[in-house]
């Protein structure tokens, strides 16, 4: 029973390799890419912080907890 599972495993390592193999090292070897007139750097090619994930753009959804987005709503209750 270990053997066949060791040779599936195998097999399925192999397979793995022979067909991601091709593709990966064809996008190893073309690098990083140009967005724009920024040239590829270190860092990620889409701007934003963890605070500001995308500058410039509209806020998906306001905060619940906003004092706005409450309306003077009644109280939960649970």
């Amino acid at each position: 029973m270990s053997t066949q599972l060791a040779i599936a495993i195998a097999l399925a390592v192999l397979l793995a390799v022979a067909l991601w193999g091709p593709y990966l090292w064809k996008e190893i070897r073309r690098g990083k890419a140009n967005i724009g007139n920024t040239p590829a750097g270190t860092g990620d090619t889409h701007p934003g912080t963890r605070f500001d994930p995308a500058p410039g753009q509209p806020d998906a959804q306001a905060d619940p907890y906003d004092a706005r987005a409450q309306r003077n709503a009644p109280p939960v209750k649970s």
